[in-house]
């Protein structure tokens, strides 16, 4: 029996212009016809029980594989690591993207610098940096 295609859903903060263009990115350029980005901010029944589970979007992306029946979910580093070493990019931002994120090491080093870009870019817009506290 042929083994399931991956599915890969990234769930981001929609509200974020860098997670945006991030997200669509990886959708247009990344040459990964399973993946699904989602913008979490607009989609409150799916960050709620994203966050239920322990993975609030304040706190970065999600990415949600599911493969034969099989669900996990990846958070922050984790998810941005992942989906940049499944990128097949052929050149520009995207590849450089791919080349510094791939590392699950480096990307845990870089991400609190993520965090605090995205924090400023959602002050300069005035949008909360939780999803779930926007008035």
């Amino acid at each position: 029996m042929k083994p399931q295609p991956v599915r890969l859903q990234l769930v981001f903060d929609g509200g974020c212009p860098f997670c945006h263009g991030f997200a669509e990115l990886s959708e247009l350029k990344g040459r990964l016809p399973q993946l699904e980005i989602v913008d979490g901010r607009a989609n409150d029944q799916l960050r709620q029980a994203l966050k239920a589970q322990g993975h609030p979007l304040s706190e970065g992306a999600v990415l949600v594989v599911e493969q034969d029946g099989d669900t996990r979910l990846f958070h922050g580093p984790a998810a941005v690591a992942l989906l940049c070493g499944q990128l097949r990019p052929s050149a520009g931002l995207l590849g450089l993207l791919k080349m510094v994120f791939a590392s699950r090491k480096r990307t845990e080093r870089l991400y609190p610098l993520l965090l605090w870009a995205r924090c400023l870019a959602l002050g300069w817009r005035g949008l909360p940096t939780d999803p779930d506290h926007q008035s």
